[in-house]
């Protein structure tokens, strides 16, 4: 295979680990399968035979209900078999290796894994590891990756600003955590948006944040000025080691997104977050549910985007 696990010899898409590295045809190519989802999406019968007779398991080492539950109406849409797995409760504590369960689980003719884990890198372990017809999609792992959050984030954009190309993006919060910050930066900078902005505390970023290509402000004004589109990512207290902010009110004061810091941002800006959210903490009541916001489409984009992925995969195999 050439350089990139995720690509058969043919450029095609083997496996889903990361927006890191893949060409931008291949991202406008799953956007564009997504809209045609969308329309199925609003149908009264809501299902399409793509993925009859494929079963796919979803397996989270890590609970995240949102994910898993896009994925699973995703498959189900595609008339997917799917095998839902709460692992961190069976066999890792059994001493079972994530390796161990997936033999076993590919034993039973899986077709696909949807993974989650706490791990960098897991996704991609497991994706080395499977026979050549077994698919593996990233569904988050660690702080490294999330490209399907990614993804549907780069389809709302496109749902609502029709271009990247002209675009002013600002991601604010607690980027140090995130793995979706990455794959947005990754996405954002591969479909050629222009101008990529990083608003948050230096305690909340990484130390190579500069070299992704992005602009970095810790002012919120400043980094909010004239820009097109917002998104507000979840201060994620769990990954955090140490006291890396004051308190939450602090934090709130400074970085969270209010009416009047929205103001600084174009007037037509749209405000994203890829949830669950923290209201009072990075995004006021009054923005979140308010004209501007459109974190709730971005939810429902979610299913479109996964069944393109998915039906792109089995499609390549």
């Amino acid at each position: 295979m050439g350089g990139n696990p995720q690509l058969d010899e043919q450029g095609a898409l083997r496996h889903l680990l990361t927006i890191d590295g893949l060409p931008r045809q291949t991202l406008v190519q799953i956007l564009d399968t997504a809209e045609s989802f969308v329309a199925v999406n609003e149908q009264e019968v809501r299902k399409v035979p793509l993925l009859r007779g494929k079963a796919i398991f979803n397996l989270f080492f890590e609970p995240s209900t949102r994910t898993r539950t896009t994925f699973e109406i995703a498959a189900k849409r595609l008339s997917a078999d799917v095998i839902n797995l709460n692992i961190g409760t069976s066999s890792q504590s059994k001493g079972e290796t994530l390796l161990d369960t997936v033999d076993n689980l590919a034993a039973m003719q899986a077709d696909m894994f949807i993974v989650r884990h706490a791990q960098s890198g897991a996704a991609h372990m497991i994706a080395r590891h499977v026979a050549p017809h077994i698919h593996v999609v990233n569904a988050g792992d660690g702080r490294h990756a999330h490209p399907t959050q990614g993804l549907l984030d780069m389809f709302t954009i496109r749902r609502y600003k029709s271009a990247f190309h002209n675009l002013r993006v600002a991601i604010v919060g607690d980027v140090l955590h995130s793995r979706v910050a990455r794959s947005q930066i990754h996405a954002l900078t591969t479909l050629g948006v222009p101008e990529v902005r990083v608003v948050a505390p230096k305690t909340l970023l990484p130390v190579d944040v500069a070299q992704m290509g992005v602009h970095v402000f810790h002012d919120m004004v400043a980094g909010l000025r004239d820009v097109d589109v917002v998104i507000i990512l979840r201060l994620q207290n769990e990954r955090m080691r140490g006291a890396r902010l004051p308190s939450t009110q602090e934090y709130f004061h400074y970085y969270g997104l209010t009416p009047e810091k929205l103001a600084c941002a174009k007037p037509d800006a749209i405000v994203m977050h890829p949830g669950p959210m923290n209201r009072g903490v990075e995004i006021d009541s009054r923005v979140a549910d308010g004209g501007q916001s459109v974190i709730l489409p971005q939810v429902t984009f979610g299913i479109a985007v996964r069944m393109a992925v998915m039906s792109i995969l089995a499609g390549n195999s």
